[in-house]
């Protein structure tokens, strides 16, 4: 049996924000029994089979998850029948993949935060160009982006 729910989640280079959430939704759906599929990727091809950055890749790691093995990639077409839900970190993001939405595809699109109260039409911060304190405050990003989308898909949304 394959699970019902399929979320990928997308930044730019998929080596920042989109491989924290994948990491934090993976984490926060198995603490609370949510059978999903879950991946990440990108927009942008440049990093296309590195790892994520030292910097989330560190991150991570100070919260109890290893994400060294993870490979950057980017949105394919199937992956608009693929996931059930395609979580954008970020409004330019969110708007590449309307542009590239095949027609007939049932795929939810919505930004991260849009899944937290007070917090809708807000966009993770990128933490890539500054130091690694951008890291932290991008992990509280998602890891409640996370918390809350579990949360509303538990709930059947």
């Amino acid at each position: 049996m394959t699970a019902s729910i399929a979320v990928l989640f997308v930044c730019m280079g998929n080596i920042c924000r989109s491989p924290l959430a994948e990491a934090a939704f993976r984490d926060a759906a198995r603490r609370a029994g949510l059978d999903a599929v879950i991946d990440s990727a990108g927009t942008g091809h440049w990093h296309v089979g590195s790892p994520p950055d030292r910097r989330a890749c560190a991150v991570a790691l100070r919260h109890g998850i290893d994400i060294s093995r993870y490979r950057a990639r980017v949105v394919r077409p199937a992956d608009f029948e693929r996931f059930t839900h395609i979580v954008a970190l970020d409004h330019a993001n969110l708007a590449h993949l309307q542009a590239m939405r095949p027609a007939g595809s049932l795929a939810r699109l919505s930004l991260l935060l849009d899944h937290v109260p007070g917090r809708q039409g807000h966009a993770v911060a990128d933490p890539y160009y500054g130091d690694a304190s951008g890291f932290e405050t991008t992990w509280r990003d998602v890891a409640a982006g996370a918390a809350a989308l579990v949360a509303a898909l538990k709930g059947g949304a």
